[in-house]
């Protein structure tokens, strides 16, 4: 069977390039291109307009936004406001943050569960175009809802995805998302644990978790020389190894290893921290963590992600996006 690609983009490239991978990821029937909100470097709503305004069929994700800095009334405003845009192909991904980036810009990430869930309810409730009142810890809402003054009122088509990787998070995936996104540099083998917990979570609301949506992130370097594909996603895993070892223990890199990256990294690392640490990190971190080599390498190393739970490889691509689009398009899982 066939199962449609989607496309990742964080900040590598000119909002107006990402425009154009849209559109020809659109052209090779990937099913959808995401947007990161890539640290304090790129917002992700003004890119997925600019991807929504130049395509037609293919949806358009926030991969992902945090809970935190939007408040949720406005949160749901952006995302109906998107749905204007592109009726039915929009998606609002939304995650818990991490530090320490969270700490440095003033944000205590304090029962990230309760708030996620709060925000969430009170989000679905109001593209709803339901009267929302609210009185929770992390939410507030007094008789609120999407006013709409000169547009016909209707509920708007936008599904919650959550960007989860710690357990509890997958357990509320499951019991209150359309979807979750499976998270990046993660082993398939970590699929297995968060798929038992993602039906912990729809057990509880009386779903099936084969009916939840999961699209995972996969880091994707592409190069038909083997060892250059490697050393383009080698810098990647390092960086991750050094600044976001929760996920990286999560998949089984061991702690021996996230400590020696750790001592040569600091925050922000530089590039040049970067290049130091990827010598410490052997070829089969890299290829555990991503979907590297040869496209004939890159196609095998996803299908094992598919295998293992995932209903779509969400791929970020590292090097040439447009043979990473090509090396995907009408693929078989």
């Amino acid at each position: 069977m066939t199962s449609p690609a989607a496309l990742y983009l964080q900040d590598a490239h000119p909002i107006s390039e990402g425009m154009q991978y849209a559109k020809y990821a659109e052209e090779k029937g990937f099913e959808a291109v995401w947007q990161a909100d890539s640290r304090l470097v790129r917002d992700a709503i003004v890119p997925m307009s600019a991807f929504a305004a130049v395509t037609d069929k293919i949806k358009i994700g926030s991969g992902v936004v945090d809970c935190w800095t939007r408040n949720p009334a406005r949160l749901a405003a952006t995302f109906s406001t998107l749905d204007d845009l592109a009726p039915g192909r929009v998606i609002l991904g939304i995650g818990a943050w991490w530090d320490p980036l969270a700490a440095k810009v003033g944000i205590t990430r304090n029962k990230p569960l309760r708030a996620m869930r709060e925000i969430v309810t009170a989000v679905r409730a109001l593209l709803a175009n339901e009267t929302v009142t609210m009185n929770g810890e992390f939410v507030q809402l007094d008789g609120v809802e999407l006013d709409y003054v000169y547009q016909d009122r209707r509920p708007k088509d936008v599904p919650i995805y959550l960007g989860a990787t710690g357990m509890q998070m997958m357990e509320l995936a499951g019991e209150i998302c359309d979807g979750v996104v499976l998270n990046y540099l993660v082993s398939p083998d970590y699929n297995k644990k968060a798929l038992e917990h993602l039906a912990i979570g729809a057990d509880k609301a009386g779903r099936k978790w084969e009916n939840i949506d999961r699209p995972q992130l996969v880091v994707c370097s592409v190069h038909e020389d083997r060892k250059t594909a490697l050393d383009m996603a080698r810098l990647m895993v390092t960086q991750y190894l050094g600044q976001q070892p929760h996920i990286m223990k999560a998949s089984g890199v061991p702690q021996s290893l996230l400590d020696k990256v750790g001592e040569v990294l600091t925050w922000p690392a530089t590039h040049e921290q970067v290049v130091a640490a990827s010598k410490l990190v052997p070829d089969e971190i890299v290829q555990m963590l991503t979907a590297s080599g040869t496209p004939d390498d890159a196609r095998a190393k996803v299908r094992e992600y598919m295998k293992d739970g995932a209903t779509c490889p969400i791929l970020y691509p590292l090097g040439d996006v447009t043979a990473m689009i090509d090396a995907f398009a009408g693929w078989t899982a």
